[in-house]
């Protein structure tokens, strides 16, 4: 079955508790930077005695549910805005924690009234819809459905926070990174399972419709039989955009890659031997791109643990995608 995104059992516990008339809070990171064991985008809801998500764990997010918990026994509980800095010798907002970054975390106490918003979050998450959900002191917590975006742009920020006294805080709703698998063997069968908790959208394209590790890839959150030569279509470009190939040989492999090369993506990979990559290398400046565009392209694709299996192989790519997906980050 496809995952769904992970900030779904927050909102469903949200939901439930709103109904059955339960005191609940929101806890979510609204910023973060350095070492910090909570970064932006990370939730909770909290009740007096359940708890959904996570804002980074340890005794910060210990202190941070009792906190909201004790905010909730108030009859009219207000929302509070507060840093976190995880160093023992900061002068104030010290979280406890010695991880040396920092975050802002934001205790949202929810109200009857909210019920259909957070219903309408839930519901977004569960069939993947997209939109936008936005905290502020002014609007209170709002949800934007995807369809009532006049303009989204692939470089619009997945989360937007503005300081200040009229703070405001805003995501989009959903997957954020979208993996494309291109090929749907048995690694592909194996990645994908790895994938679907690791928080990507999955698609797996093969150009075999009676494949039997395609069609019985119940990870996948979409599949399709392609003709390789229009791949690109298939594939959109994107900054959280990631894209492994591994067809069933080198031929069709060279066909996929002279459409993706080009093209800008956060990762794109070749599943091969040394020497069949190198081949593959060789083939494409032949056909005319550049060495920056070959530079982009990985491969032989995988963190080198010595993996054999199909399984093993799938971890080791999995764990590629997972240290280019956190490079970089503040």
């Amino acid at each position: 079955m496809p995952s769904f995104p992970r900030d779904l059992p927050v909102w469903t516990l949200a939901a439930a508790s709103l109904r059955a008339g339960t005191p609940v809070a929101l806890l979510c990171v609204v910023r973060s930077a350095g070492s910090s064991p909570g970064r932006q985008g990370f939730k909770m809801a909290v009740t007096a005695d359940t708890v959904a998500g996570s804002i980074g764990g340890g005794i910060m997010e210990h202190k941070w549910v009792e906190l909201a918990r004790q905010r909730l026994r108030d009859p009219a509980p207000e929302p509070l805005l507060r840093p976190q800095i995880h160093r023992r010798e900061a002068p104030v907002d010290r979280s406890g924690m010695m991880c040396s970054g920092e975050q802002e975390v934001l205790l949202w106490p929810l109200a009857a009234a909210d019920l259909p918003t957070v219903e309408a979050i839930e519901s977004a998450l569960l069939i993947n819809s997209g939109g936008y959900l936005a905290f502020s002191p002014a609007a209170g917590l709002l949800m934007t459905a995807a369809a009532e975006v006049a303009f989204e742009s692939s470089k619009t920020l997945f989360y937007e926070y503005q300081p200040g006294p009229v703070w405001h805080y805003r995501e989009r709703l959903g997957f954020r990174d979208k993996l494309t698998i291109v090929g749907g063997g048995h690694v592909s069968l194996a990645l994908s399972n790895v994938a679907a908790a690791l928080d990507f959208e999955l698609t797996v394209l093969d150009d075999r419709a009676d494949l039997p590790t395609f069609e019985s890839n119940h990870a996948a959150h979409h599949r399709h039989v392609i003709d390789y030569e229009n791949v690109a279509a298939a594939v959109p470009a994107g900054p959280h955009r990631y894209v492994v190939v591994m067809t069933v040989g080198y031929r069709s492999d060279a066909v996929v890659l002279r459409h993706l090369l080009s093209r800008p993506y956060r990762y794109l990979g070749v599943m091969g031997s040394v020497a069949k990559v190198a081949e593959l290398r060789r083939g494409l400046r032949e056909d005319g791109f550049s060495a920056d565009e070959i530079a982009r392209l990985r491969g032989p694709i995988g963190l080198p643990i010595q993996s054999q299996t199909p399984e093993e192989i799938a971890i080791s790519i999995a764990a590629e995608l997972i240290q280019v997906r956190r490079s970089n980050e503040s």
